[in-house]
């Protein structure tokens, strides 16, 4: 799951970006209104975890950003200010929840999942696909009950495709989805053929079935 988390407080934002980093996120941080500007403009997230009170700016004033780039984005917004205004004033701009200062990061953590799975997986729990079943909480691919082993990278590779089952993506895309802003720094893209190599590999040895279609010069498709 990719994250962009919005927030100046420097101590906090430490906090945030390592429970989730922990947990196997990639988690991206932007703590004043422009970075955060330049990187919605320039990326797409899965959830924004957003705080209102910004150097240079409300983060309310980002939603709309957020949405034209992704209307599925979930948006959390965060604010030390208790005001049924300030709740309903982002949740009217499309926001999708909203945690006031101080929470524990295990409330957040529970929220981003809800959110998630109710947005980008349809509310699933499991996710199934032919004989297939992955494990969102545990990140465990099976097939017929036995476990198939994935690399992390697979594993986000394969979630990466679920999402966006039936739609071609592009090789930039997965590589930016996987390894964010640093993708950048180079515009060699075999680390992600080794991967969707692999990951074809094991899927098509458990079910004799080749699930991701290479469109060329297009992309990749995964059809189930």
């Amino acid at each position: 799951m990719k994250v962009l988390l919005v927030e100046d407080e420097p101590v906090l934002a430490d906090e945030i970006v390592g429970y989730f980093s922990s947990q196997g996120f990639l988690v991206e941080h932007a703590d004043t209104y422009a970075t955060a500007a330049e990187k919605i403009d320039n990326y797409t997230y899965d959830v924004v975890i957003l705080d209102i009170t910004l150097p240079g700016g409300s983060g309310i004033e980002l939603i709309p950003g957020i949405l034209k780039q992704n209307v599925e984005t979930g948006i959390i917004v965060l604010s030390a200010k208790n005001s049924l205004h300030d709740k309903l004033q982002g949740l009217n701009r499309g926001a999708d929840d909203y945690l006031t200062k101080p929470f524990y990061l295990e409330e957040l953590s529970a929220r981003l999942y809800a959110l998630f799975r109710r947005k980008m997986l349809k509310g699933t729990g499991n996710i199934r696909f032919d004989n297939f079943t992955i494990d969102p909480q545990s990140k465990v691919l099976l097939f017929n009950d036995e476990e198939i082993m994935l690399t992390k990278k697979e594993y986000q590779l394969l979630l990466y495709f679920i999402v966006n089952r039936n739609r071609v993506v592009s090789k930039p895309a997965i590589a930016e989805h996987i390894w964010g802003d640093h993708v950048d720094q180079s515009n060699n893209f075999d680390a992600v053929y080794v991967h969707l190599t692999n990951l074809r590999k094991k899927l098509n040895n458990a079910a004799n079935k080749d699930y991701i279609k290479t469109l060329y010069g297009m992309g990749y498709k995964f059809t189930a």
